[in-house]
């Protein structure tokens, strides 16, 4: 009773303070806002207040509930022949190169160096698409049209990137980054047929040496760049951006696309598992790409499902019935959502529409 009477005259106090005009309850924070919000190219999200980045593609941000939460794993399921999520790889990057972040580029198969060479080129805020094109010819040609009165106070979609201030960037994949552009930023590489072999001592149990020393890699510029915030006071915030191509493949020392009894089955997901706890602990984001229809067991496949945060599965029409079938003669391919984590909340951001295609433009790359 003596501690409710003495918070109710707390209270009371506060409240006749706060009728001189200043607010009776005030939020501790730091001046200017949050200090998490004040890094490039991320912004908190509304449902969880986690932090979140840009994919690099705003109607993949859309489908994912905001975009992908610093600290979390995309996991992208190619394709049949790898040219639509090596897309999404590209795009993942190149808005990172936009944003002033950190890349680190990993890979079995192509020369990092190669792959940063090929990242599509950011639509500057003079430039327009052909839909923006299109659809401000047609507004000059029918402005004595009238609109129904239902529809003039609807809010109107955009067609065409702005010139405000946005998340998330567009790009035009008929045309490469310029290297000035590129070269603004930090980049990292990890090449495995030109990484040197790791000690015996520091081999890790149950992991092939591949993923030992990209795992090595990783944490190496985690601690030494600061990613983990051990020098806060020296240097600014920053995101440090990772993408590591094709695991899981025969490349990558692993032989889970081989056989359905592989001799290192649990090789790829402890990768995954130690990656998550360097990601959470971090100032970073992951994007991978796997080869999952070349993996033969099902079970090591769902067993990497669910040590990911972000699933995204793509299903290309190039060589199936589906690409003469008239219902889909608009679109390239279907995208399928197949895990969204549950960041600070009960339930994950759900989208309104299961039903998701892709499309490549002669410029961009959209899902619908």
């Amino acid at each position: 009773a003596a501690k409710m009477a003495a918070r109710a005259g707390g209270a009371a106090v506060t409240a006749a303070r706060g009728r001189g005009g200043a607010p009776s309850f005030q939020r501790r924070g730091p001046p200017g806002g949050s200090r998490l919000a004040a890094i490039a190219g991320t912004r908190p999200a509304v449902r969880h207040g986690q932090l979140l980045l840009s994919t690099g593609l705003p109607s993949l941000d859309s489908v994912l509930g905001g975009g992908l939460a610093v600290g979390t794993l995309l996991l992208i399921e190619e394709d049949k022949y790898g040219v639509y999520s090596h897309l999404l790889f590209k795009y993942f990057l190149a808005e990172g190169v936009v944003c002033g972040h950190d890349l680190f580029v990993a890979s079995a198969k192509e020369l990092p160096t190669s792959i940063l060479k090929e990242l599509p080129a950011p639509l500057l805020d003079n430039c327009r698409n052909e839909v923006g094109e299109e659809a401000a010819t047609v507004k000059s040609e029918d402005d004595s049209m009238q609109i129904a009165w239902r529809y003039q106070n609807l809010p109107k979609m955009e067609a065409s990137p702005s010139t405000s201030s946005r998340f998330g960037h567009y790009y035009d994949v008929s045309k490469k980054m310029s290297s000035e552009l590129l070269q603004s930023v930090k980049c990292h590489s990890f090449f495995l047929p030109e990484e040197p072999s790791l000690q015996p001592a520091i081999k890790m149990h149950n992991m092939n040496c591949g993923y030992a020393r990209l795992l090595q890699s990783i944490q190496k510029i985690i601690y030494q760049q600061g990613f983990d915030g051990s020098h806060p006071q020296k240097k600014q915030k920053n995101i440090l951006r990772i993408g590591i191509q094709s695991l899981g493949s025969m490349l990558w020392d692993d032989d889970i696309c081989c056989t359905e009894n592989p001799e290192n089955a649990h090789s790829i997901t402890k990768f995954l598992y130690v990656l998550r706890g360097l990601l959470r602990k971090s100032l970073s984001a992951c994007i991978i790409t796997v080869p999952a229809h070349l993996i033969q067991n099902k079970a090591i496949m769902e067993r990497v499902t669910n040590l990911s945060d972000v699933v995204v599965g793509l299903e290309s029409f190039i060589g199936s019935e589906r690409e003469t079938n008239p219902l889909y003669k608009d679109y390239h391919g279907l995208i399928h959502v197949r895990q969204i984590p549950r960041l600070n909340c009960l339930i994950c951001d759900v989208s309104d529409t299961k039903d998701l295609a892709f499309r490549l433009k002669r410029k961009q790359f959209a899902i619908e």
